[in-house]
């Protein structure tokens, strides 16, 4: 059952069955277009019967990476819990998808970081001679250098990128552009990745602007980027369960650490409040303690 039809008769059913109000209703469907979205344009699952536990777990990973609260994220769930109960009621599936998927908790938590020597360590283990060393390389050193969201790394332009001034333009959140400067050492790798891989691809049709392509010249998915991220981790022997995120949150980190100001970190990041930035600073008394307790003479 393809996601429009499914989305339509669902629609019915709360107005016809539940009686819900046409608010209600609305956002149920706002919420379940975000899921039909993902699942098309990254999972390429057009019949929402297909689903499976896993992918819904790539959708939940990708809210957090739209940096969706957690109130957000439970209320998300909830909707799309109720759906796939509508589908299990009407026997479109057999095996429930989201039996086995928890509602995220409302606490917030600090978001896992990389030390320095780990992102180091990342972005030093990736293997040049592979046929895509130079890109993942290229990736995860601009995921870190700029603090971009995974969203905004893979809609990332070559138009927007201008290496002899040393930045780059981000479309963000709510279309809203910021200019992140580039240091010498992505410079470098981005046009190592420019001018020896890329200008070398075949490229699709409609693809021709985007900077990280995948293998038939098209834009990556998040899922790819969540995959590559994980994947380099893994060999470098980290422990850590990390994502693309966690290399902006290191980059926020690591900058509060060297003494940059909130409102900067803030700008950089694209963060519409200031408040969603604090969490930051949660982050830097943490490190601060950490390191009285492993430098304290009376320890």
């Amino acid at each position: 059952m393809n996601w429009k039809r499914a989305l339509e008769e669902y629609g019915n059913y709360l107005v016809l069955e539940k009686a819900y109000a046409n608010n209600t209703i609305e956002a149920y469907i706002r919420d379940l277009t975000k899921l039909a979205d993902f699942c098309i344009s990254d999972l390429e699952i057009k019949d929402c019967t297909k689903l499976s536990t896993e992918n819904i777990r790539l959708f939940i990973i990708n809210l957090y990476e739209q940096e969706a609260s957690s109130k957000s994220q439970a209320r998300i769930l909830s909707s799309l819990k109720s759906f796939y109960n509508y589908l299990e009621l009407e026997e479109c599936i057999s095996v429930n998808p989201f039996s086995k998927i928890d509602n995220p908790s409302i606490v917030r938590k600090l978001p896992e970081t990389l030390s320095k020597e780990e992102v180091d360590t990342i972005i030093n283990s990736v293997d040049l001679s592979g046929k895509f060393g130079e890109r993942n390389r290229t990736i995860l050193e601009t995921l870190y250098s700029c603090g971009l969201r995974v969203s905004e790394l893979v809609n990332l332009q070559c138009s927007r990128i201008f290496l002899e001034e040393g930045f780059l333009i981000v479309l963000g959140k709510g279309s809203k552009e910021r200019l992140i400067p580039l240091n010498k050492i992505l410079i470098t790798y981005l046009k190592n990745y420019l001018s020896l891989i890329r200008s070398h691809q075949n490229i699709a049709p409609g693809h021709e602007d985007f900077v990280f392509l995948n293998n038939r010249g098209k834009q990556l998915t998040r899922v790819m980027i969540f995959t590559i991220v994980q994947k380099e981790a893994i060999k470098a022997g980290i422990q850590k369960k990390i994502s693309p995120h966690t290399f902006r949150h290191s980059f926020a980190s690591h900058l509060l650490e060297g003494g940059a100001d909130l409102r900067a970190i803030q700008s950089l990041l694209g963060h519409e409040s200031i408040s969603t930035t604090e969490i930051y600073l949660h982050i830097d008394r943490r490190f601060v303690r950490e390191e009285i307790i492993a430098h304290h003479p009376r320890k």
